[in-house]
């Protein structure tokens, strides 16, 4: 079990979870408001949110939804975590295009990453352990014709042309397929057979989902006659009005070795002001009290960034552990020279520097380099000439180790893990030769 369970809990301040997730802007559209208001403040009951394997890794926008089943969790209630070894299959349909159907040992794979994944964010123990399922286990081994009669038969083709994103597609360019088009079906039977199987009566997701979620609450309806419950978060974007968890174009992945720890903690280091409150209220178990300080933290003292620092901490530590979390602080202060830059490990280095100007690979093949290449070679210096006064006026250094000396060179002997030159000019321009390229 991850560690950081151990130590959250839901925020007492309100009389029920259902307020709290509103509090938490985790409530866009529901059901029926009032009865899972009622529902979730009483007995425990069954719920569950489904996970396509359309990557080998989660990201932000499906953390949100699983931290959602753990303040459920922490409520009493008992998750299901669906990962959909079917539906990933075909892919839910997106606003623009069909997506990439991916072959079947690939999606296999990928439903194992993303199994243990969610497990990390749940807990497995007590009255309402979490368990895990796929889909393929109740759609494998069903045939067309069975599929057709049981479940096809309670769909109508004029309410699900309706859904909003297959409305977008029908009246596109692109189009959409019959098998993008009956993603809904198969969503709404996951509900049906874990209504069936486990007494399942709510369903979570993103609002976007919003046709699929109702799909399965209809189809409980029709065949079973009772009511069945769910409800959607909303889309999270900027203030700004951009699209959240985007960094240049890629996602923000959970798995460390798609967006590293480093480039995780700096995502959320680097939240605006207008975003922070509401990003702290989504993505930690902080409560109320504690966030509205960093409230008046974020608007009494801004440039502290108080509250950036503390959901830096908190979202990298839930995801990666506070270790990992820890390394990650101490290697942008070493790189600052404000701590131990030999002590920082190879990976992290490498990730925390990924974006500095570097050197035209080959720099070291004839053996250790002057620092007046290195300053011209990295573009921190312009002219040889330039270089030589950079470090007469004692502006250059190379691992935060001033260099006075401008016929000093460095080799491998003298390189953070016998390859990376970490080089400086003045206190704020920085590259990286890597002597090894």
């Amino acid at each position: 079990m991850n560690p950081a369970l151990a130590g959250q809990s839901n925020d007492p301040s309100f009389p029920n979870i259902w307020q709290e997730l509103k509090w938490r802007g985790l409530v866009h559209v529901s059901t029926d408001e009032t009865a899972l208001e009622e529902v979730l403040s009483g007995d425990p009951i069954t719920y569950y949110c489904g996970f396509d394997p359309t990557a080998p890794s989660l990201h932000l926008g499906n953390l949100v939804q699983i931290l959602v089943l753990r303040r459920l969790q922490l409520a009493g209630h008992r998750p299901l975590g669906l990962v959909g070894g079917s539906t990933g299959l075909i892919g839910d349909p997106r606003q623009t295009a069909e997506r990439v159907l991916n072959d079947r040992e690939t999606v296999g794979e990928w439903v194992g990453y993303l199994r243990g994944q969610i497990e990390r964010f749940l807990s497995f123990e007590g009255d309402n352990a979490a368990r895990m399922v796929n889909n393929l286990d109740w759609t494998g081994q069903l045939s067309a014709l069975d599929f057709l009669r049981d479940i096809g038969k309670h769909f109508r083709v004029g309410t699900m042309i309706r859904k909003e994103t297959v409305a977008k597609r029908l009246h596109s360019d692109e189009g959409i397929s019959y098998t993008e088009f009956s993603y809904q079906v198969l969503q709404g039977m996951d509900y049906l057979n874990l209504y069936r199987d486990y007494g399942c009566t709510l369903q979570t997701g993103g609002s976007d989902q919003w046709g699929n979620l109702t799909s399965g609450t209809d189809l409980i309806r029709k065949v079973e006659g009772t009511a069945a419950h769910a409800f959607g978060t909303p889309l999270i974007t900027n203030a700004d009005g951009t699209k959240f968890g985007k960094s240049e174009g890629n996602a923000i992945w959970l798995d460390g070795r798609m967006c590293s720890p480093y480039t995780f903690y700096q995502f959320w280091l680097n939240t605006a002001d207008a975003d922070v409150i509401s990003r702290l209220k989504v993505f930690t178990f902080l409560h109320r009290d504690r966030i509205e300080e960093l409230e008046a933290k974020v608007r009494d003292e801004p440039f502290r960034r108080e509250a950036q620092k503390t959901l830096a901490w908190e979202v990298t530590s839930l995801v990666h552990g506070e270790e990992a979390t820890r390394k990650v602080i101490d290697a942008s202060a070493a790189i600052f020279g404000q701590g131990d830059l030999a002590a920082v490990d190879e990976a992290t280095l490498a990730a925390a520097t990924a974006e500095l100007p570097t050197a035209a690979p080959g720099l070291g093949a004839g053996g250790p380099v002057g620092i007046v290449e290195l300053l011209v070679a990295t573009g921190l210096s312009g002219s040889n000439s330039e270089a030589r006064r950079t470090v007469a006026d004692g502006g250059a250094s190379v691992n935060n180790v001033k260099v006075t000396d401008a016929e000093q060179a460095f080799g491998s002997d003298q390189a953070l893990h016998g390859r990376y030159l970490l080089v400086r000019r003045g206190k704020k321009n920085m590259a990286l030769v890597d002597l090894s390229a």
